[in-house]
């Protein structure tokens, strides 16, 4: 059976223009991927009535049902309900539920509803109203002919809270069987390298699995997407094939990121860690406590951007610094050391590098980094080029450092293909 196709229409002048990135089309796309339901077309138009009427009434046509995202506002330049309205030959009508919900929207943010947020209580006659658990443009449901358009608000955090009653509403008018979907999220190996590996043993790869990938930063999402639950035992097959090959390098299912996932391996050793940066000013520890639960597992951690805060806070030995330089061995080395001491953690990293995009010489080039990690009693260090921007140097340095203490605690290669493949 084909895969049902559905069309996509977005509106807005900020996407016409460059000023808002279209993040909304790829989030409905993956949702409705999981649900055997492919987008066939998506559209792009300004808030101009004459172009979105005359795009729903083409992609009405074509498709079994499309999705209209954004244009529900309270602003005179939001126009799908008007134009929605004239293609059905139905009037604008306040609608008592629409109506309530601007109503207790206002209500907890303890403003009077004014006619611009009333304006979002107008809509076509006869339609099915879509809640919108966040904000105050409820979407709804409507036949255009033999189609089934559905409209949703532009903002993303409510779009994404209403797609479970987007795909509800699809599936019971187009059809669809779920694909069941593993993801996995792994990093320091790029799609290239998977594919080639998986290479090597092609012939045992089960035929009912398709390799997907996400690419970004810092991870690389793969999916492992069967057809049905009846070809569950296949995704297994293929998942022991990918962890018995890089399985380093995989960090869990599902939406695991890394310091997640390192906060997880320190929680359940009972350990704690530090961080002594220079070059990444801050990140990696920030990457940290970006998670919930982070004060049990980063008690301390050191920004020691100058030669002077690395003597004075770590306690780096001016005669190291100044034979060796910042960025090096025993200067990282003599930084992890202190950062241990000073802190009491049982694990940490330091870092020292040459950010750019000035700053480098022939023997440290811009891009050089010297990273130590590990204990008091195993400590290991190693220096690597990364080239690019001064932000993405220090964001891939900063997860590979969590990567490494991740590596050392589950006892993991302690060079990760990242590193050895350069080297």
């Amino acid at each position: 059976m084909e895969t049902p196709c559905i069309a996509l229409l977005l509106t807005g002048n900020e996407l016409m223009s460059g000023d808002t990135v279209d993040s909304n089309s790829a989030m409905i796309a993956t949702c409705l991927g999981d649900h055997g339901l492919e987008i066939g077309e998506k559209c792009t138009v300004g808030d101009d009535p004459t172009l979105l009427q005359s795009a729903l009434a083409r992609l009405a046509q074509q498709y079994p049902a499309v999705i209209v995202n954004g244009g529900l506002g309270p602003t005179r330049d939001d126009l799908t309900s008007e134009v929605i309205a004239t293609l059905t030959d139905t009037e604008l009508t306040e609608n008592p539920e629409a109506r309530a919900h601007v109503e207790n929207w206002c209500a907890r943010r303890r403003i009077e509803p004014n006619p611009a947020n009333l304006k979002q209580a107008f809509v076509p006659a006869g339609c099915q109203l879509i809640h919108n658990p966040l904000g105050s443009a409820l979407g709804f449901a409507i036949n255009v002919k033999d189609c089934l358009v559905l409209t949703t608000p532009g903002v993303p955090s409510e779009l994404e809270a209403m797609l479970p009653a987007l795909v509800t509403h699809l599936e019971a008018q187009v059809g669809g069987e779920a694909r069941q979907i593993l993801r996995l999220q792994t990093f320091g190996i790029g799609e290239s390298s998977v594919e080639e590996r998986i290479k090597k043993y092609a012939d045992r790869w089960p035929n009912a699995v398709t390799l997907g990938f996400r690419a970004g930063m810092p991870q690389l999402e793969l999916k492992l997407s069967v057809p049905s639950a009846a070809h569950l035992p296949a995704q297994e097959e293929a998942l022991a094939l990918l962890e018995e090959d890089f399985g380093d390098h995989i960090l869990g299912k599902g939406s695991t990121r890394l310091a997640e996932k390192l906060q997880a391996v320190l929680r359940n050793q009972n350990k704690t860690m530090t961080t002594a940066e220079s070059c990444t000013g801050g990140l990696i520890a920030s990457m940290m406590v970006r998670e919930p639960g982070s004060s049990a597992v980063l008690g301390t951690g050191f920004v020691t951007y100058a030669n002077r805060a690395k003597r004075d806070q770590l306690g780096v030995a001016s005669t190291t610094l100044k034979e060796h330089g910042a960025v090096s061995e025993p200067v990282v080395r003599e930084m992890l050391l202190g950062a241990l001491e000073r802190s009491g953690a049982d694990i940490g990293v330091a870092v020292s590098g040459i950010a750019g995009p000035g700053g480098g010489t022939e023997d440290k080039p811009v891009g050089t980094v010297w990273i130590a990690w590990g204990t008091r009693d195993d400590l290991r260090t190693h220096t690597t080029l990364v080239s690019g921007s001064r932000s993405l140097f220090q964001n891939i340095i900063a997860a590979a450092c969590l990567d490494l203490i991740r590596r050392h605690l589950q006892e993991l290669p302690s060079l990760p293909h990242y590193f050895s493949r350069q080297a």
